[in-house]
């Protein structure tokens, strides 16, 4: 080894001390000491610097900048006893000290311990009020200077935070509690000679890990061995990158044999590789096997966290990343911090008021100081020298008006969003009964973002579909037969008795097309020891459903070997021998075998897209039909192939033989002569049939997404499956349909992106399509990864949202999770629109946390989305409920909220200011002390809350049934900042009357008959009782619909003032407090003024905004609102719903009637055919392992061995 010193930078697992979070560090002597242990498994790590000339190359970082590469030690006392041996007097070499590493504990909550309330008082003093409150708290610590105590405000603000930090800390455990559920999953990992069963969290770097089928990785580890032949397996990462298809990895020929515990104890090696990066495809490593040199290590021996394996029994696997090392966390961020729309625009606003309240305060000390100066001579009974400091006076006017933002309206936003979550988390129509899985709000500061959703981004594989490939139909000689009943025989299904009833060439064809399913194929059949029955393993889920397809019609797929494979053909066996595989790829677009038939004839199976076989047919016998049949089959949203045979004769295969094999074996230019060779036998075809799989959708997924475009919601598939798959699936939820006007981006330039981008953003323009809305376009987008990496470049990136903003739907494919989020990103930041992305995959994550609006699919995925949403539910069709009834009620009841509780405290608060015009602005205040606190805690705490938690203009029958309605509060037209002002006149309007009509009604001071007056307290006792019953008359009023709890919070808070007069009134002299209030009730209740005055006054108030919404209903009614009266009035609210549809814009009755508009490029008159006949098949090309290599490498005769 080279001698450079060693790097502690890293941190260790819980092999080298105790664990209490992902960042735990012990001391190297610590380590050391521990390490000394004796084991037959030892795991050293350590990071050597550049100049390490065995792995020099590795060490150059990926961030730029240096990075030393890893060195990974397996089997550690057998490298050293080795050493022993061969050094000089038998003295050992020093054991080097262990590197520290990061332990595999994985965290997606917002807060840790140490972290929350750094974080937490952050993020609540990003709200200018609760900044703008502990300024006012700690000037009302200054003394003399505060009129209403030194305690009303900073107590108060401390219950908010308090009330705040309990609801984040719930919602954070909830978070905690479901990563606790990844990392206390259980795995083996060799230790100690013996398999222990160890939770995910403490698996460490250097650890030997069996993983079992259908499990997940706990980290990211480099292939061993497997129970397959030559060390492979099969892996799905549709959990990482959304493609559908399995893919192959393969573990070195050194490794490959290490097939028990015991193999493994007697193996060292050494790995090198790479530092950390995000890069999922990206992989680089040598392995030193003691005594046999180094070996390449590459992605194809890489097994990735958040993978899982199929197809395969066991495989062994060592640990090279954990934790946050691993790339699927490199992918993510750390949980941010998201505010909702509403929080932000009632930010500033409160900014704006801050200042009038600034200025209104001012202007008050500045009066103060002239009516000082003026009366000083004259009033020589008031003290006005110590009243005569300007800052002084300032101060106490700031303290005296700072409840005209108020301080209770956190506390009430707080509540409400609680229950509001509790309500989402309690809705049975959001419960998925299969799985028992409820809708679960993660955060409850979102609850109002979800009613004015723009756009939503989805994955596809998950998220959309089960993931699940059905045989649903098929076409053979011109006619469409189905998949037969789950009570039938195979003879007795349509398709079967037609073969042995039909004559000759129908019946041949019919049994070539079956026997083409059951051959031509990469899929390896597995009998189950327990009952005997086949399992298909295939990287492809197209082959799978598709030999699945031919067993239930009786030709059964049962052995592979090397050289041949053997089917049962309704109970009679049939061995075919395989001579080559032509393989898949997404240019050649088919796939194609040549086998050797029980009679010894030669033939070749393909299948493929339509537009590749159709051109290479020299029988076209039922072509037409079937083209018919391949369109209806699309328009079902079905996945399309065809099947074709041709006979080969003995010599022209020999020929032929001999070309394939010089173009296989070629250094230079291989593939493309590999493709010409192909195309010298894959002609003369006679087409036999066509396939029509189901890429089976999750339930209620059309519906739902023709919900969203109804209410004007653009919705964008990103994936990371195939150009034919994600426009399949696009058919297939009805977000495509038939006759729109298909973009496709798939440039491979910056240039010629930028061309194409302006090119359809002209084309539109000039169509008039550049305005109109999704529900009314009638284009589609469809990009590719490769290309999408331009468009979102700094050049590019507003033009490519023109287009896109512009067309109904977009459908981008073969993305990474970065650049899922990076187009999240580009319509969040420059559109003024909310975005919502939903996914169930590790590779959704970051455009979750991304978007404004997060939602995570509880799937079979892994719960790694779901941990990271601020939302989950169990099914994408819950989506719809989520947006179009709890959005859009919460939308409103927070807006209406909001307002109201700035209405209710400035018509309180500004009549101080009244007072003061007749108080000499002194800060003397109108109101007693506790009623003042009192106000927002007692007497007007409820209506808020009620309206908050059960206001709603229409039924949630009404908002799923029409979701036109949606765009009310998608506008955001309940709270903007005309609204808010609106309401900020009305208040101070109402505040005027309150104060000024009670102060005439007393102008001679007559309040009883014996001509007695009770002093300021009588007339603030009276203003004040006006104030609650015209502010709760004000609730009742805006209120649309009535509970009892309603009635309670409305009436009971008009009585609850009552009742506490009459208290405290009575408490002075028994119960020392408020003896300026002792008799007040007496005094206010027994003056006739008062009682005309409060049925006169708040009616006086509110008329003109009864008047205005009368008026306003009568001339102005919106759709919203005549809903809500056909509602009431138990009418069906169809009639209106149907005049709305009907107003169909100009725009788009023009777009409706355009066809054929684009130029199109060479190849695009084969995409569109393609398109319209539901092509779409998924395999892995160029992977670890090729096609051909799959099928000569097993013989599924012999026994797997057990790993044990």
């Amino acid at each position: 080894m080279a001698s450079a010193p060693l790097k502690l930078r890293g941190r260790v697992g819980s092999r080298f001390g105790p664990r209490a979070g992902p960042s735990v560090l012990v001391s190297a002597r610590t380590a050391r000491a521990r390490f000394s242990v004796r084991r037959n498994h030892e795991s050293l790590v350590d990071e050597q610097d550049e100049d390490d000339d065995q792995t020099s190359g590795l060490s150059e970082g990926r961030a730029g900048g240096h990075k030393a590469v890893r060195r990974i030690w397996f089997n550690r006392h057998l490298w050293d006893a080795a050493a022993v041996d061969t050094t000089d007097g038998g003295a050992s070499q020093p054991t080097p000290p262990p590197q520290r590493f990061c332990s595999n504990y994985v965290s997606t909550a917002k807060y840790s311990f140490i972290s929350f309330f750094p974080c937490f008082l952050y993020e609540q003093f990003q709200r200018y009020s609760n900044c703008f409150f502990l300024f006012i708290g700690l000037l009302q610590q200054i003394p003399d200077v505060s009129p209403t105590g030194r305690y009303t405000t900073i107590v108060p603000l401390f219950f908010i935070l308090m009330i705040s930090a309990i609801k984040e800390v719930i919602e954070d455990y909830k978070r905690h509690k479901a990563d606790n559920e990844t990392n206390r999953r259980k795995v083996e990992v060799l230790r100690s000679g013996a398999w222990d069963s160890v939770m995910w969290r403490n698996v460490e770097v250097g650890d030997v890990v069996k993983v079992h089928n259908d499990s997940f990785f706990p980290a990211d580890m480099v292939l061993l061995s497997s129970s397959e032949p030559q060390g492979m397996c099969y892996i799905e990462t549709a959990n990482l990158d959304g493609e559908t298809n399995l893919k192959i990895r393969q573990g070195l020929s050194q490794t490959s044999s290490l097939l028990d515990t015991a193999q493994l104890q007697s193996f060292a090696a050494s790995l090198d590789c790479e530092p950390p990066h995000f890069n999922l495809y990206d992989f680089s490593g040598n392995v030193t096997v003691m005594g046999r040199g180094s070996l390449p290590l590459g992605p194809e021996q890489l097994l990735l966290r958040g993978a899982k394996l199929r197809n395969t029994n066991w495989i062994f696997g060592l640990v090279v990343y954990t934790g946050v090392d691993t790339k699927l966390m490199q992918n993510s961020n750390k949980a941010p911090l998201k505010r909702s729309s509403l929080d932000r625009a009632t930010n500033s606003q409160v900014l704006i008021l801050f200042g009038l309240l600034v200025g209104l305060c001012i202007v008050s000390a500045i009066f103060n100081a002239i009516w000082n100066s003026v009366n000083a001579e004259t009033h020589t009974y008031i003290p006005m020298k110590d009243s005569t400091n300007f800052f002084y006076n300032l101060l106490t006017f700031i303290i005296l008006f700072n409840n005209l933002i108020p301080i209770s309206l956190q506390v009430s936003l707080e509540v409400v969003r609680y229950f509001q979550a509790t309500f989402i988390n309690e809705d049975k129509e959001m419960f998925h009964v299969e799985s028992g899985t409820p809708a679960a709000a993660r955060t409850s500061n979102l609850n109002e973002e979800l009613g004015q959703v723009k756009f939503i981004f989805t994955d596809k594989t998950g998220t959309l579909t089960c993931n699940v490939m059905v045989f649903k139909k098929c076409s053979v000689a011109g006619e469409v037969f189905g998949f037969p009943e789950a009570h039938e025989q195979p003879h007795e299904s349509h398709l079967i008795r037609t073969m042995l009833a039909a004559d000759k060439p129908t019946g041949q064809r019919i049994r070539e097309f079956l026997t083409l399913l059951a051959v031509c194929h990469t899929v390896i059949p597995e009998r189950d020891k327990e009952n005997g029955t086949i399992l298909y393993h295939a990287a492809s889920p197209d082959e799978r459903a598709l030999v699945e397809g031919a067993r239930q019609f009786g030709f059964v797929f049962e052995t592979r070997v090397p050289e041949f494979v053997t089917i049962s053909v309704l109970g009679c066996e049939e061995r075919y021998e395989i001579l080559n595989v032509i393989e898949f790829t997404s240019t050649r677009k088919r796939m194609s075998v040549v086998v050797r038939t029980p009679t010894g004839q030669i033939k070749l199976f393909c299948k493929g897209a339509d537009s590749v076989i159709f051109e290479r047919l020299n029988d076209r016998t039922n072509c037409d039909l079937t083209l018919h049949h391949l369109e209806g089959f699309a328009t079902e949203g079905l996945r399309t192939l065809c099947c074709a045979v041709a006979d080969i004769s003995e010599e022209h295969y020999e020929e032929w033989k001999h070309t394939y094999h010089k173009a296989a074996t070629a250094l230079q230019d291989r593939a493309t002569r590999i493709e010409e060779a192909a195309e010298l036998i894959e002609i003369g075809l006679r087409l036999v049939g066509a396939t029509a799989i189901e890429d089976k959708l999750q339930d209620g997924v059309p519906e739902a997404i023709a919900q969203f475009l109804k209410a004007d919601i653009h919705v964008w598939i990103l994936t990371g499956d195939k150009q034919e798959t994600a426009i399949n699936i696009g058919y297939s939820c009805r977000l495509l349909t038939q006759g729109m006007q298909i973009l496709i981006l798939d440039q491979g330039s910056l240039d010629s992106t930028r061309d194409k981008i302006n090119e359809y953003i002209r084309s539109i323009s000039a169509l008039g399509g550049g305005g109109c809305s999704a529900r009314d376009s009638d284009f589609a987008l469809i990009v590719d990864g490769k290309t999408l990496t331009y468009a979102l470049s700094y050049d590019l990136c507003r033009e490519f949202l023109a287009l896109c903003t512009s067309c109904r739907s977009v459908v981008c494919c073969r993305v990474s999770p970065l650049q899922k989020a990076e187009v999240v990103g580009m319509v969040t930041a420059h559109t003024k629109f909310i975005t919502l992305a939903i996914g169930d995959g590790a590779n959704d994550v970051a455009m979750i946390q991304k978007a404004n609006v997060g939602i995570g699919i509880s799937g079979q995925e892994g719960l790694q989305a779901a941990c990271a949403s601020d939302y989950s539910i169990a099914q994408f069709r819950y989506l719809a409920r989520l947006l179009f009834v709890h959005g859009a009620w919460n939308y409103a009841r927070m807006s209406k909220l909001i307002l109201y509780s700035f209405y209710k405290n400035i018509c309180l608060y500004v009549i101080e200011l009244w007072y003061a015009i007749y108080s000499g602005w002194s800060g003397q205040i109108l109101f007693e002390r506790w009623t003042i606190g009192f106000y927002n805690v007692l007497f007007t705490a409820a209506p808020p809350l009620a309206m908050g938690l059960f206001d709603r203009a229409c039924s949630a029958d009404a908002m799923m049934s029409f979701p036109l309605l949606y765009k009310s509060s998608q506008l955001g037209s309940a709270f903007n900042r005309r609204v808010f002002w609106i309401w900020i006149a009305n208040s101070l309007f109402h505040s005027v009357l309150l104060y000024w009509l009670p102060l005439m009604a007393f102008q001679q001071d007559v309040v009883w008959s014996n001509g007695r007056e009770g002093g300021y307290l009588v007339l603030g006792n009276t203003v004040y009782s006006y104030v609650v019953m015209t502010v709760c008359l004000k609730a009742a009023l805006v209120t649309h619909y009535w509970t009892w709890v309603t009635h309670l919070a409305i009436w009971g808070s008009i009585i609850a003032w009552f009742i506490f007069l009459v208290i405290y009134s009575n408490f002075w002299p028994t119960i020392p407090l408020g003896a300026v209030m002792a008799g007040q009730d007496h005094m206010v209740f027994t003056s006739p003024v008062f009682w005309l005055g409060l049925v006169l006054i708040p009616f006086t108030a509110l008329l003109p905004d009864a008047t205005m919404k009368i008026g306003w209903l009568w001339t102005n009614k919106n759709l919203e609102e005549n809903v809500r009266e056909s509602e009431v009035r138990n009418r069906d609210p169809s009639r209106i719903m149907q005049k709305e549809r009907s107003r169909l814009t100009e725009t788009a009755r023009l777009l409706k009637n355009v066809k054929n508009v684009f130029r199109r490029a060479p190849n695009s008159s084969n995409i569109e055919v393609e398109l319209s006949h539901g092509y779409a098949f998924s395999q892995e090309e160029h992977g670890a392992v090729t096609q051909s290599e799959v099928i000569r490498a097993y013989n599924t005769n012999l026994p797997k061995p057990e790993g044990m």
